[in-house]
């Protein structure tokens, strides 16, 4: 559906077209750095999410490295984190 994959930006702002959404007023919820640094390239906001089994430890670290604003270990801190997005700097 996109010309490129991930960390190009095609698929977030496809996604942002076909939705009516202006890039700025998204937010991305990824598990990867190349999914992180795509958010990042699209002008979005990204919240990095490493709750699986197969995120390794240093993960976080390398989603925040990538331009993640924040990183999520549970899913009751990604709700917060959302929330807190939600309303805005």
């Amino acid at each position: 559906m996109v010309a490129h994959g991930k960390p190009a930006p095609d698929l977030f702002l496809y996604a942002a077209g076909v939705m009516g959404a202006r890039p700025t007023r998204c937010v991305v919820v990824e598990d990867s750095p190349l999914g992180v640094a795509a958010g990042v390239a699209a002008g979005m906001t990204v919240i990095g999410f490493t709750a699986a089994s197969h995120c390794a430890p240093d993960l976080p670290d390398r989603l925040l490295a990538m331009g993640a604003r924040a990183v999520a270990t549970t899913s009751e801190e990604l709700t917060a984190a959302l929330g807190s997005w939600s309303k805005g700097p």
